[in-house]
């Protein structure tokens, strides 16, 4: 599984959160806690807003520890809302197009988790894909497809309702393929102006995601920073988190 990381505030310089914090990003990609395994080496990706409508991306598919252009990079570029992922492949290709985050005009998503048997539903998936985002699949993950997935249920104005709505829809897949449904995702989604995260397994625990707030700074992980964690919360499972302006507006039940 993988780890990331989503700040929302006052402008601030990437490295700050992916390499300065004891627990950072950087120190997760080889020495993850809360995960199945430790190492997560199959690429890394920041994506940001500027002044621009649409993101900024940077991805690689080196490790994080050892990418000199992200650590130049993080050194360089402030943002007010930015995204950070270190990979852990559960079966596709280790291509900079399958590295996170994924964007589709204004809109930027990563994803910790797994469409179980995607290889059975992946075809059902590429199919539910809305045919005015489809030229934006680039890579074969099943995160890019969920994400554009999303763009068939209104996901600009009902974020919450179209990964409810997406999640329905894959689980379906896999019961009308002969499988038991199994989607694990721990996500986010962003318009540069607000985002939306959720956390969900079909039948066991999800992935671990946790949020930490203070003086109008939002910051959603998959671990927490340091040891203690004692300035984070753990978002509920089966729930999903949505903030604006730096606060958190609704967190609510998925199902």
């Amino acid at each position: 599984m993988c780890r990331w990381l989503t700040y929302m505030g006052p402008s601030i310089l990437i490295e700050e959160l992916i390499y300065e914090p004891e627990h950072s990003l950087i120190d997760q990609s080889h020495h993850a806690i809360e995960s199945k395994s430790a190492i997560n080496a199959d690429g890394v990706g920041v994506g940001w807003y500027s002044e621009w409508p649409d993101p900024g991306l940077y991805r690689q598919i080196q490790p994080a520890w050892n990418d000199t252009n992200l650590k130049n990079l993080a050194r360089h570029v402030r943002s007010h809302l930015f995204f950070a992922h270190v990979r852990a492949s559960t079966g596709t290709d280790v291509t900079i197009a399958n590295c996170h985050p994924f964007s589709s005009g204004h809109l930027m998503f990563m994803h910790n988790g797994q469409v179980r048997h995607y290889d059975k539903v992946r075809r059902a998936m590429e199919a539910a894909i809305p045919d005015k985002v489809y030229a934006n699949r680039c890579g074969t993950t099943d995160s890019e497809s969920l994400f554009l997935m999303m763009h068939a249920y209104d996901v600009e104005e009902d974020p919450i309702g179209a990964y409810r709505k997406t999640i329905q829809s894959i689980e379906q897949m896999q019961r009308d393929a002969g499988l038991k449904p199994d989607v694990r995702i721990t996500a986010v989604l962003s318009d540069g102006k607000s985002l939306t995260a959720v956390r969900y397994a079909t039948n066991i625990e999800a992935p671990t995601l946790y949020w930490a707030d203070e003086s109008h700074q939002l910051t959603l992980a998959s671990e927490p920073f340091e040891p203690s964690g004692d300035n984070w919360k753990g978002v509920p499972d089966n729930h999903a988190l949505h903030v604006k302006d730096g606060n958190i507006r609704t967190i609510e039940a998925l199902f």
